[in-house]
């Protein structure tokens, strides 16, 4: 590596500082910076954004001096991905974050060396399990991405590249100082709207209209992480023995949750990253070959035998049913179980199930009392949900509850009709909407 003395950023700062201790980084030259440090994009954006407004809170309290963000993007490769061979798929995924946070450590080790203080939050895991099962990530790499100009969300939630698609990894990084000049989002979207990602999904979480189901997604996917290793220890915990354990977990389940502790966590699909075309570097084989690529990509994925993690009682379930009768169906919990009120709240539009709500049409007001003293309104209408604070307009159903009564009845760990009957929660309004309140979002 050049002695971080010859760079032309480590020589221009130090040449500003003398002139004002408030100097802004030029941007070409931390550009120049970030692409020596191995990056293959990179894009700048001010803090006070109104792209990532929603951001700033979270930003501030991982770094209070940040100024200014710097956010980088390092391809995969793609035949690694596109493999049904999950373990190739995720070696590719665990090498690629890898190397995101090798980046992003050594922009920040050069950007020290001359004054500029930095921090990077990780491109992958670990993350910040104390606030589990809440917002565990530091930062949100695809927004400030965005914002840099490093693409757009595609259909299937990942930020598409315009040259390198959705074969990439985020990561970024906060620093003190401002820079001279900021990106701004490209003008286009380089999705084209193809639904090959829908069409690859194992479980349905990505539909055609926009929709996407995160908990078809997160429970499938991620089985071996978080929520799916904690419903798996829950039951190992809960069976009397061995025979008991195995007619709930079968040995190559077993086996995949030994290499996943032992190696890294596996993930389950990922199939919308692998069947997406676009990008200026991916599109061209299926532009010239589209039944061949589908042939070549989509439909392995689609065919292969293997299990499919779904939620009792959930769209996704009735999907796999449906869509793919070969795979083997899988009913687990989703191990989500909310340690506070806010935290259910927080829950509830990640883990509906419109399907499961079409026919239903109601306002709840939620009144929790106790130790988490909070009000709340939940709308279910027209396959979709929305959740207000305070009461807003009138209930058709009622729900006062001692807090942590309710979330002892979300984990089930207290009896309903005992709550009931002991006036820890109480109902004013028809019992049946509560019943239909549960099936939307089944755990």
């Amino acid at each position: 590596m050049a002695n971080i003395d010859d760079h032309p950023t480590v020589r221009w700062w130090r040449e500003q500082l003398v002139a004002s201790p408030r100097a802004k980084l030029n941007a070409d030259s931390l550009r120049s910076l970030c692409l020596e440090a191995g990056a293959d994009d990179v894009g700048f954006v001010e803090l006070n954004r109104p792209a990532i407004a929603d951001q700033r809170a979270d930003i501030l309290a991982a770094f209070a001096p940040t100024q200014a963000l710097i956010s980088i993007v390092c391809r995969m490769n793609r035949e690694n991905v596109r493999t049904p061979a999950r373990s190739v798929a995720n070696v590719e995924f665990h090498a690629n974050y890898e190397e995101v946070n090798t980046v992003a450590r050594t922009i920040v080790k050069r950007l020290d060396e001359i004054g500029v203080r930095a921090l990077y939050p990780s491109a992958g895991f670990p993350m910040e399990m104390d606030r589990f099962p809440g917002k565990v990530w530091v930062v949100s790499h695809k927004p400030v991405a965005v914002a840099a100009g490093l693409g757009h969300m595609g259909l299937h939630r990942n930020v598409i590249h315009p040259k390198f698609g959705n074969f990439i990894s985020l990561g970024t990084i906060l620093i003190d100082t401002e820079v001279t000049d900021y990106h701004q989002p490209i003008d286009y979207n380089p999705c084209i709207d193809c639904k090959l990602c829908v069409a690859a999904c194992p479980v349905g979480a990505i539909a055609s209209d926009g929709h996407f189901n995160f908990s078809a997604c997160y429970t499938h996917n991620y089985r071996e992480l978080m929520s799916g290793f904690t419903d798996w220890a829950e039951t190992i915990a809960d069976s009397k023995n061995a025979h008991a354990y195995r007619q709930k977990v079968n040995g190559s389940e077993s086996a995949s949750m030994w290499q996943s502790l032992s190696f890294k966590a596996n993930y389950k699909a990922a199939y919308c990253v692998a069947a997406c075309p676009a990008g200026e570097d991916v599109i061209a084989p299926f532009l010239s070959d589209r039944p061949g690529f589908v042939r070549d990509i989509i439909k392995p994925l689609q065919e292969k035998a293997e299990p499919i993690y779904v939620v009792p009682g959930s769209d996704a379930e009735a999907y796999v049913a449906r869509r793919f009768p070969h795979k083997t169906i899988r009913r687990v919990s989703s191990g989500i179980r909310p340690s506070s009120i806010p935290g259910f709240l927080f829950g509830l539009p990640l883990l509906f199930q419109r399907d499961q709500s079409k026919d239903l049409s109601a306002v709840y007001h939620f009144t929790f009392f106790g130790a988490e003293a909070h009000q709340a309104t939940v709308t279910i209408h027209d396959r979709a949900v929305k959740v207000e604070q305070g009461h807003v307009g009138t209930s058709d159903l009622a729900i006062v509850a001692e807090s942590e009564t309710w979330l002892g009845f979300l984990a089930k760990e207290r009896n309903l009709i005992w709550a009931l009957l002991r006036r820890k929660i109480r109902l004013k309004g028809s019992p049946r909407l509560l019943q239909a309140f549960g099936k939307c979002f089944p755990a």
